[in-house]
């Protein structure tokens, strides 16, 4: 029996909360496809937990066999509605901030006018988020932030992308190793995965270190003009363009936004699945 993991970002990926417009049978067909048994479901999202749960309930989300939360600072196993976190997973990213804490690092930061904190509910141990103007500098301002946070010796990854809904950046300083992609990553590693039966799909800039891994990674056509020509600069300058799947739309006349997408990129790299729909 052939086994898939698919892992799925949220927000304007399977949820069609963007300003685009949803095909109405791409949900339904998406939770046909999550009862197979070869499936194994992943969601991966900058949501925390409450937040994770508030979407599957307000858009009809079958339930995950894994989900990946805080923009990949904790992944739980989800058993018969209890959501279990993975220890090993604090264990694995921990080293990579050397022990300092969350308000040493953002007192790194307190002059810098253009970042305000997001919300405390939106921070953990190991996620400080900040909110920034969209037309700011990004470059210099990731420059400026690295240099400081090299003083301290830490090891981070500063993850940039777009809430469009509310037109504002979101930047989250994370510990090197706790990027969405290093926790399918591990998740492969530990449920015995590889690249050829794992599939990522997403629409977002903290989505694109995943979709430019080497991953089987599949864009949905509603992402952002900027995170489009992004992916496919990257893939193309590391030579692995067939990595990368671009929803067109046309597949199961559905447009290729959200889920559509979502299907339409899978059944690419699985063209077993179309038997499942």
């Amino acid at each position: 029996m052939t086994q898939i993991l698919l892992c799925c970002d949220l927000d304007r990926t399977l949820l069609p909360n963007g300003s685009q417009e949803e095909s109405p049978g791409a949900r339904p067909l998406f939770r046909r496809l999550a009862k197979r048994q070869e499936l194994t479901l992943a969601y991966v999202s900058g949501r925390d937990k409450a937040l994770l749960q508030e979407a599957i309930h307000d858009y009809d989300l079958p339930l995950p066999n894994y989900a990946v939360g805080d923009v990949g600072t904790t992944i739980y196993e989800i058993h018969d509605d209890e959501w279990h976190p993975w220890k090993a997973w604090e264990e694995e990213i921990a080293p990579d901030w050397a022990g300092r804490r969350h308000d040493e690092l953002s007192a790194l930061f307190q002059d810098i006018g253009a970042l305000t904190l997001q919300e405390p509910e939106k921070q953990n141990t190991f996620k400080l988020s900040y909110y920034a103007p969209m037309d700011i500098d990004r470059d210099a301002l990731l420059a400026e932030m690295g240099a400081r946070l090299k003083r301290l010796d830490v090891r981070v990854s500063l993850i940039w992308s777009i809430d469009e809904a509310r037109h504002i950046g979101l930047l989250d300083v994370l510990p090197e190793r706790a990027t969405k992609y290093h926790a399918i990553c591990f998740l492969m590693a530990h449920k015995d995965f590889n690249q050829a039966n794992t599939v990522f799909a997403g629409d977002s800039g903290n989505d694109l270190p995943a979709l430019t891994s080497g991953l089987q990674a599949v864009l949905v056509r509603n992402a952002c003009r900027e995170v489009h020509d992004e992916a496919l600069h990257s893939v193309r300058e590391k030579g692995i363009a067939q990595q990368l799947y671009i929803a067109r739309g046309n597949f199961l006349d559905m447009n290729g936004n959200y889920a559509a997408g979502v299907l339409e990129g899978l059944a690419h790299f699985k063209p077993e699945v179309l038997h499942w729909l």
